[in-house]
């Protein structure tokens, strides 16, 4: 059986965690989806000072406050992502990325999310896009189906708000952007704001 990577940028936290757990109501695994979500505002709960990866103490109380009480959401965990700051994440992505060096150094493995998702199938312009989504606020969601259910997730994640990356990408570029940079400082709490400001008034469609 062929198996795709369905994934989803939302500009919304909710939205996304809405698109998780409707995904997860019609029997997709918890182990075949991910989220990535910007906490570089401490969104989420207050990031620990660590460069290891999240212990499942602290990813059960970020899930906890973010509204999580079962399934993937409930599973969150903080890490930092160079050039996008601290995250809460969970999920296959998230552990692909990290990979061997789980423990030793989470930031390590970034460039590893965007390896992760043109492994998995993604395109590489997508997976830029995806990567500077989140570094601008959003929250990603992905999920590995069979393919006769890829029609099915694809639905749950437009209808949920889900944006359309070959549209945000024009839009990234047109202001100057050449693609996601790990080496660039995250945003800070009043640039994210003004970001997600500036992406209220798109009109997010996949």
């Amino acid at each position: 059986m062929t198996t795709r990577t369905i994934t989803g940028l939302y500009d919304t936290y909710d939205d996304a965690a809405k698109t998780v757990r409707e995904i997860e109501a019609i029997g997709i695994p918890r182990d075949d989806l991910s989220v990535v979500a910007n906490n570089a505002d401490n969104r989420y709960g207050r990031m620990e000072e660590s460069n290891a990866a999240p212990d499942a103490a602290t990813g059960a109380a970020v899930g906890s406050a973010v509204g999580g009480s079962a399934g993937l959401l409930a599973g969150l965990g903080l890490l930092a992502i160079p050039g996008v700051g601290p995250v809460v994440a969970a999920g296959w992505l998230v552990a692909t990325a990290i990979g061997a060096i789980a423990g030793a150094g989470a930031g390590a493995a970034t460039g590893g999310v965007i390896g992760s998702l043109t492994s998995a199938g993604v395109s590489r312009d997508h997976a830029h896009v995806y990567a500077e989504g989140i570094r601008r606020g959003g929250t990603l969601v992905t999920a590995r189906v069979d393919e006769h259910r890829a029609a099915e997730v694809e639905q749950i994640m437009r209808r949920n708000r889900g944006v359309d990356p070959d549209l945000r990408g024009r839009t990234y570029r047109d202001a100057g952007w050449k693609g996601f940079d790990e080496t660039a400082s995250p945003y800070t709490a009043s640039e994210l704001e003004q970001e997600r400001q500036r992406t209220r008034d798109l009109t997010p469609v996949i």
